[in-house]
């Protein structure tokens, strides 16, 4: 009976009060704790955590978080998780896009949710304004506070103010855009194989254009390359003569931040497949069915996908706080928390991933440095729970770089590792593959992603436009 009046004076009564009705050395413990937050959730001491993004550093954070203590929001357009070293491969069927996907709800159920867009963020009164991205109610507006927050939510492709990038060109950071890519590929062999169509057209629409030497853009490449030699060939064997891939880039070789005899490896083998790298060229327009370098004038082709670099997304734009002068991303401290334009700390704001860079160093907007960050931040929120201070600043662990270059062959740099740590070839591919297949998140992930390579090995890729 005693039990039963206490449930009741805890369900009716102010937080305040219930806890107040606990044992005496409890309640005073919660209360002291709950005055300390804004949101005073009961059953989570230490607060509302609100994470915005959904990215690499959104996504393991969310992970990592002690949720039974921490009230954790995530807040994103998108409601998964993309695992973008295998984006590329989506993009020609190699593997399919719910491989590399992972639902924010199914990981993680003791969170809230809310796909919807970050207009703005008020750091005086702890609130985020956020509008829906739901077909139903698009652009309904509504705010969130929060006891600490998180910002990582990534940064948009760059385009380097080049005329028409963002009209016709195709970026290659999401999985819309991996879909993208593959239907205008398959759209761009349809149309060559019409009749009454003249082989010089025939010629421009199945030139596929990659702007960017970067590891995704060759990775891409190479996608392609296997894409159009292994399953188009089959398919239209009367287009393969036809079918051009070139790689522009303004630096004066493609994956210049490797080491340079695994550069050299890569172009020697994607000159013998007739890939064409066009190096130290400067893009200055991007049109329906053309690229025009300050070099070489215009180049008709069907395709154009652009991989040249992050800039800052418009919430970053918009945040009155200290930015990098060069990459004008969010600047923070060695312990990631955010700092206003006199580089003092912001107390529980936090920056993470692409959107942000530490204050005097100069960190690759990278998945491994969001990835580390994460777990970094994880541990320093998860011991604030025990009231233990962090000690040591965040130190970034450089664990080399892979790219796969096609026919099964892949580049890894591992020289941040061991000076010798150096491989390009077969072996480099096996490494390649099993590294990324080990990073995968779920299960089912690591069984679906061997099972559509064996799918294609076996049965070649699926075209079909859906």
């Amino acid at each position: 009976m005693l039990f039963r009046s206490f449930s009741w004076k805890l369900a009716t009564a102010p937080v305040s009060q219930a806890l107040q009705a606990w044992p005496t050395s409890t309640g005073q413990r919660w209360l002291s704790m709950a005055s300390k937050t804004r949101t005073r959730t009961l059953g989570k001491s230490q607060g509302r955590v609100i994470i915005l993004g959904s990215g690499w550093a959104g996504y393991q954070l969310l992970r990592k978080l002690n949720k039974k203590d921490y009230d954790v929001t995530v807040v994103s357009p998108r409601n998964h998780f993309v695992f973008t070293p295998l984006l590329a491969s989506t993009t020609v069927g190699t593997l399919e896009f719910r491989c590399i996907t992972e639902p924010v709800r199914q990981y993680a159920k003791d969170i809230d949710y809310h796909q919807a867009f970050v207009d703005s963020i008020d750091l005086k009164r702890q609130v985020i304004r956020c509008s829906s991205n739901l077909d139903d109610n698009r652009g309904t507006e509504f705010e969130l506070d929060y006891d600490k927050l998180v910002i990582c939510v990534g940064a948009y492709a760059n385009t380097f103010g080049t005329k028409g990038v963002k009209e016709h060109g195709i970026f290659l950071k999401d999985i819309s855009d991996a879909k993208r890519i593959r239907k205008r590929v398959l759209e761009c062999f349809e149309f060559a194989a019409q009749p009454g169509v003249s082989k010089e057209v025939q010629a421009e629409k199945l030139h596929f254009a990659i702007v960017g030497g970067g590891p995704t853009g060759v990775e891409f490449s190479a996608e392609l390359y296997d894409f159009i030699s292994e399953d188009m060939s089959r398919l239209y064997p009367e287009l393969l003569d036809m079918t051009r891939i070139t790689v522009y880039d303004v630096a004066p070789s493609i994956l210049s931040s490797f080491d340079a005899k695994l550069s050299d490896y890569a172009t020697k083998r994607f000159t013998r497949r007739g890939i064409q790298i066009k190096t130290s060229k400067h893009v200055e327009e991007v049109g329906a069915n053309f690229l025009k370098t300050k070099e070489e004038g215009k180049e008709p082709c069907g395709m154009v996908v652009w991989n040249t670099g992050l800039m800052q997304n418009p919430l970053v734009e918009a945040l009155d706080v200290a930015k990098d002068e060069k990459s004008h991303r969010i600047l923070t401290n060695g312990l990631l928390q955010v700092l206003d334009k006199s580089k003092t700390p912001y107390a529980g704001v936090y920056a993470i991933g692409d959107c942000s860079t530490i204050d005097g160093q100069d960190l690759p907007a990278t998945a491994q440095v969001a990835n580390q960050k994460a777990l970094y931040l994880s541990r320093v929120l998860n011991r604030q729970i025990k009231g233990d201070k962090p000690t040591e600043d965040f130190s970034f662990r450089n664990m080399g770089t892979m790219a796969y270059i096609g026919s099964w062959k892949a580049v890894v740099d591992m020289r941040s590792v061991h000076e010798k740590a150096t491989e390009g070839g077969f072996l480099a591919w096996l490494f390649w593959r099993s590294s990324y297949l080990s990073m995968t998140v779920s299960t089912r992930n690591k069984l679906l992603i061997p099972m559509y390579w064996f799918l294609t090995f076996w049965t070649g890729r699926d075209v079909s436009q859906l």
